[in-house]
């Protein structure tokens, strides 16, 4: 069923589904790697539902590489059409991304360790990592997914931003609730107790209050 993915989920596709979609989108003739893009096992990403996509099919999307144009793709297949890959989490990762940014990779895999949350790559990391193609460049962000069992721990978010302000790179990313929504770490950080924030879902947008996100400060 396509209720069974959540945004971000990876999936590979069927290789016989993937030619009879690309044969519908004559706008994409001519780029060089889809062709061969599920039988490859190269995956795609579950998105987010958009307003009036309904809900037999999976919402999915395939960014580029920039030698491509970065143009991020969107599409939708059938569940039948779709198998589940395991994401790779941050430490999987970490040989993919360049020299300067072993160090902050190191420290937010052991931030995650002490929180007891294993951060994913999302963005140019975790495409490279998983396509052989290259999607770094020296401008790149680390994209992170902190995804959360309960409420956000104490003290996550002010090791994440610690580590940012020290980094050679940006730190952008997602805290992820078991409920489904996707919060900005930077805004949820930002937010005074008594604000709210806009928190994804896999088919809409929500403010939620932040009193509901933050996990107790230890005593």
């Amino acid at each position: 069923m396509a209720e069974a993915y959540a945004r971000h989920d990876l999936v590979r596709v069927d290789p016989g589904a993937w030619a009879a979609w690309l044969g519908t989108r004559t706008d994409l003739a001519g780029l060089r790697h889809l062709g061969g893009w599920a039988a490859s096992g190269r995956p795609l990403v579950v998105r987010r539902r958009m307003p009036g996509e309904g809900t037999d099919l999976v919402p999915l999307g395939l960014p580029l590489p920039p030698e491509d144009g970065k143009r991020r793709i969107g599409l939708a297949l059938p569940p039948a059409a779709l198998t589940p890959s395991a994401p790779p989490n941050l430490a999987d990762v970490a040989g993919h991304a360049p020299l300067l940014w072993q160090p902050t990779v190191e420290a937010l895999v052991g931030i995650g360790r002490a929180h007891a949350v294993v951060p994913r790559p999302f963005g140019a990391l975790l495409w490279q990592a998983v396509t052989g193609l290259a999607y770094l460049s020296p401008a790149s962000d680390l994209d992170l997914l902190w995804p959360c069992r309960d409420a956000v721990p104490a003290g996550l978010l002010d090791a994440i931003r610690a580590v940012a302000d020290a980094a050679p790179m940006r730190i952008d990313g997602e805290i992820l609730l078991p409920n489904g929504a996707g919060l900005h770490w930077r805004e949820l950080h930002a937010a005074p107790d008594g604000g709210s924030v806009l928190a994804k879902f896999p088919d809409r947008l929500a403010l939620t209050p932040v009193a509901n996100l933050r996990g107790p400060v230890p005593a």
